[in-house]
């Protein structure tokens, strides 16, 4: 399978995952605080799973749960991204094996 052209915001959350630091970005009209986890493709599309931070979502507020603040994200579908000096965050529940990413570029471990 051949992937997509890499979007503008790849180099910045691929820069942010190997260095563990949160990215604010705009996604579907949301400011977010990011902590990218793993970084990929998934049916040919690049995509992110990432720990929101902060930040607003399309159910609202966020939840106070940080099991439940994981984000499977479209990376051609994320704006204006920038790397942040906000603490890195992530929950006890991160697994590789389910970032919804079909072909594995980088994550947290370093795969």
């Amino acid at each position: 399978m051949t992937a997509m052209p890499r979007p503008p915001a790849w180099a910045v959350i691929e820069q942010a995952l190997l260095e563990r630091r949160p990215v604010q970005a705009r996604y579907h009209g949301h400011q977010r605080l990011l902590c990218p986890h793993a970084l990929g493709w998934h049916r040919g599309r690049p995509k992110i799973l990432a720990y929101q931070a902060d930040g607003t979502t399309s159910q609202g507020t966020l939840t106070v749960d940080p099991r439940h603040r994981w984000r499977s994200m479209f990376v051609d579908e994320i704006q204006d991204a920038v790397i942040t000096d906000e603490p890195w965050q992530t929950a006890d529940n991160y697994s590789s094996a389910t970032t919804g990413i079909s072909d594995l570029h980088l994550d947290v471990s370093g795969g």
